[in-house]
C-alpha cells in the first residue's frame, strides 16, 4: 500500500474528469469531495468512487454540465432540478443556498431532485459549520436495506450528516448511514476477497450472511433495529418525497443500472445560531459541553470518549501529513485512467 498526497490525488482526478468533459469546476468539486472522505477515512466514498462516477458520465447515464434550475424559493426554502448532473456539484450549490437563506432568516431549507450520488454528507457539512452553521445534509439512495419487519427492501442506506459549530473547537459532526454498515464497505469487502461480519446483511432471500458477493445481490440491514429503520424512512420522505425525486424501488442504480439516470433527492437545513442569541454565547455554552463530554471517565476498554466525527477528524490530520494510503487495486484502477486519458499518475510519498 502507498501513500500519495491529498492535493495530487485531487488534481489527478479532476483532470481524469475535465479529459472525460466535464466542466473544470465540477470536475474539482467532484475531486475534492471524494478526496474529503478519503482524508476522513471513509474509503467507500472516496477516490475509489472515481471509476464508477466516470464510467456513468461517459456512457451518458449522467449529465455533467447541465445547469441547475431553481424550480420554487422563499425567504427560507428553496427547490432545485440538478437535471441529472454530478450530484456533489448540485448538493454544493443547494448548500451554500441553504446557509445563505439562513443568514437573513436564521433558517434555510434547499431541496434537490433528480440528482446522482453525492458523495460523503459531511463534504456539505463541515464547511457550514465552520463558517458558524449548523448543518444538516440528507439524500435518499438506491433500494438496497429492508425496513423493519419487511422481507424485501424498500429504502437506500439513506446517508445523513450533521455539523455543528463548537466555538474554538472543531465542529461535532456525524455523518452516517441508516444502515448497520455502509454498503460500499461490503463492496470494498467484495473486492479485496473477505468476508464480512455476522448481522451487516442478508442475502437475496432473507438469509444472514458473511458473503459479500451474497449479501450484494441481498440487501443490508438498518442500524438499531425499527428505530434506524424510521430515520431512514424519515429520509425518504424528506429527501424523495417532499423534492418530488424518485424514491423507493423508482431510483436507479448506480452500479447496476445504466439505462436510466439515479434521479436521487437530496435535504439541507443550515441554522444561525446567531438568529437564537449572540453567536459567541452559542460558542462558549458549546465549547463548556465539549469540555464536561471530554472530562467524563471512559469506560473499561475505551481510552477516552470520543465526540462524534472526532476520530475522523484526527484521521484527517493524519493523513494531510503523511498521505492517503491506497489499497493496490484501486492505484491499479487510477492508473489505468490515466493512461486511458494520457494523464500522469502522481507519484507516491517515499517513506
Amino acid at each position: 500500500m502507498s501513500n500519495y498526497r491529498s492535493e495530487d490525488l485531487s488534481h489527478y482526478c479532476a483532470s481524469v474528469f475535465t479529459a472525460a468533459g466535464v466542466a473544470h469546476e465540477r470536475a474539482h468539486i467532484l475531486a475534492e469531495s471524494m478526496v474529503h472522505a478519503s482524508l476522513r477515512g471513509v474509503e467507500s466514498h472516496g477516490v475509489s468512487r472515481t471509476t464508477i462516477y466516470l464510467k456513468r458520465i461517459t456512457e451518458g447515464m449522467i449529465n455533467p454540465n447541465s445547469e441547475l434550475v431553481i424550480e420554487q424559493k422563499s425567504s427560507s426554502s428553496a427547490l432545485i432540478d440538478a437535471r441529472n448532473t454530478i450530484g456533489q456539484y448540485a448538493s454544493l450549490e443547494a448548500s451554500e443556498l441553504a446557509a445563505e437563506l439562513a443568514s437573513f432568516h436564521g433558517v434555510g431549507c434547499v431541496g434537490v431532485r433528480r440528482s446522482n450520488h453525492f458523495g460523503a454528507a459531511s463534504f456539505y457539512t463541515i464547511p457550514l459549520a465552520r463558517r458558524g452553521f449548523i448543518a444538516i445534509a440528507m439524500s435518499n439512495a438506491p433500494t438496497s436495506m429492508a425496513l423493519w419487519g419487511a422481507a424485501k427492501p424498500y429504502t437506500g442506506t439513506n446517508p445523513l450528516s450533521y455539523s455543528v459549530p463548537a466555538g474554538k473547537y472543531e465542529p461535532v459532526t456525524l455523518d452516517m448511514a441508516t444502515s448497520t454498515v455502509a454498503r460500499g464497505k461490503i463492496r470494498r469487502a467484495w473486492k479485496q476477497g473477505e468476508t464480512i461480519p455476522e448481522g451487516w446483511a442478508i442475502d437475496s432471500d432473507g438469509n444472514a450472511t458473511v458473503d459479500p458477493e451474497k449479501a450484494l445481490e441481498g440487501f443490508v440491514l438498518p442500524f438499531g433495529g425499527v428505530k434506524g429503520s424510521a430515520i431512514a424512512l424519515f429520509i425518504e420522505i424528506l429527501a424523495g418525497v417532499l423534492t418530488g425525486a424518485a424514491f423507493g424501488p423508482s431510483l436507479g442504480s448506480m452500479y447496476n443500472d445504466f439505462t436510466k439516470e439515479q434521479g436521487l433527492g437530496h435535504f439541507f437545513l443550515a441554522i444561525d445560531p446567531g438568529k437564537f442569541f449572540p453567536s459567541d454565547v452559542f460558542s462558549r455554552r458549546m465549547e463548556t459541553m465539549l469540555e464536561e463530554i471530554r472530562a467524563l471517565p471512559a469506560s473499561p476498554g475505551n481510552e477516552r470518549v470520543f465526540l462524534p466525527g472526532e476520530k475522523e477528524g484526527l484521521a484527517e490530520k493524519e493523513r494531510s501529513l503523511n498521505g492517503i494510503p491506497l489499497e493496490h487495486d484501486v492505484e491499479a484502477e487510477l492508473q489505468d485512467l490515466g493512461r486511458r486519458y494520457e494523464i500522469l499518475f502522481p507519484k507516491a510519498i517515499e517513506n
